[in-house]
């Protein structure tokens, strides 16, 4: 179910369409079209993100989820579990949510083929991630009936349904559309992609992983955080391609950036940390020493400012990141991340994925 977003206040005039032919050099990133021109390059700064991700390419095969088994099975509460369980759920929902945006809303519109390679470079990345959290979801629940139940997350777990409904209300606006010819329409866009990185990307999945690396802290589950520290690696980069697609824009079409634009960004990333809230009181709901719902309600407050700064706008939540464990991890994986070569993509992990032992 889509809903329509507020009215802008400022009457949005209709652009100058782009008469020229489909494939000629567009004046800006937005205009409507399918260039080809890749020569001579207008973003390289995009193209140069598509040879990042070839470097980056990593396989589910790699990740050996064998102990993982053995610590579901003997070292983790039901509660626990049932956090697991939950977030697995979420995981194989979320990321075909992302793939469909890119497709469907995000692909069309960005009309740079040097974006349009990191773009299809993305979905095959999200491709992978739908992979990951599918050998998850076959391996971490054997019962068919509640597998079955799980990949229908969005129908019957309520929390998830409220975080795919939140999707649905601010990436929807734009499905329709096949051009952008108004400043309506472009600002529009620009709400979709920032929800798309802030709030899809860069709430949603960074809470997720949250709770991996807790459990990874805890000496638990090495083979899910081993693949979630490729995912947190491909997903920062998304958010970085996103936030470098927001700035184009924006130096492009300075009139599409106001208050109003922002007001709505704050009311988006306000209902987002809403709905991550009430899918963190379902996954807590039986009590897992070491994390509260407060905490995470923090922590989501704290990512969200880092989005709205990335952005150049105030903080608006001003919360502190209440995990430590999460500024280890920031260290770990952020550290000069676009600046340097990620080993780890390089070299193959030694073994093979083994799930011999029963659940």
């Amino acid at each position: 179910m889509s809903a329509t977003l507020d009215p802008v206040t400022v009457a949005a005039p209709t652009l100058p369409v782009n008469t020229g032919s489909s494939v000629a050099m567009p004046e800006m990133l937005l205009d409507p079209g399918m260039c080809l021109t890749l020569r001579p390059m207008k973003y390289p700064q995009f193209y140069d993100m598509f040879r990042d991700g070839i470097k980056n390419t990593w396989t589910v095969e790699e990740v050996d989820f064998s102990t993982d088994l053995v610590d579901l099975r003997s070292k983790m509460s039901p509660a626990e579990i049932h956090t697991i369980k939950r977030l697995v759920a979420f995981f194989a929902t979320g990321d075909s949510i992302v793939s469909n945006n890119l497709v469907l809303n995000l692909y069309k519109h960005v009309n740079s083929p040097e974006a349009r390679l990191y773009l299809s470079r993305q979905l095959f990345e999200e491709a992978v991630h739908v992979q990951f959290y599918l050998t998850l979801l076959d391996n971490y629940v054997p019962d068919h009936d509640e597998r079955a139940a799980a990949f229908a997350a969005v129908e019957n777990i309520p929390s998830i349904q409220q975080k795919a409904e939140f999707c649905m209300k601010w990436m929807d606006s734009i499905e329709a559309l096949d051009t952008l010819q108004t400043q309506q329409q472009r600002r529009d866009f620009l709400l979709n992609l920032i929800c798309f990185a802030s709030c899809v990307e860069g709430l949603f999945f960074f809470a997720a992983f949250a709770y991996v690396y807790f459990f990874r802290s805890k000496g638990l589950l090495h083979g899910l955080a081993s693949g979630t520290n490729w995912v947190f690696r491909d997903e920062s980069c998304h958010i970085e391609f996103a936030f470098e697609v927001v700035r184009v824009v924006r130096e492009q079409e300075p009139e599409l950036w106001d208050a109003e634009l922002e007001r709505q960004i704050v009311q988006m990333m306000t209902e987002a940390i809403d709905a991550e809230a009430q899918f963190a009181d379902d996954l807590l709901s039986g009590g897992v020493a070491g994390l509260s719902t407060r905490d995470m309600r923090a922590y989501l407050g704290y990512v969200a400012d880092s989005r709205l700064v990335r952005l150049g706008m105030e903080p608006h939540f001003k919360t502190k990141n209440p995990f430590s464990f999460m500024e280890l991890q920031d260290v770990q994986e952020l550290t000069n991340f676009f600046e340097r070569r990620v080993s780890a993509y390089q070299t193959a992990v030694a073994g093979e994925v083994a799930f011999g032992d029963d659940f």
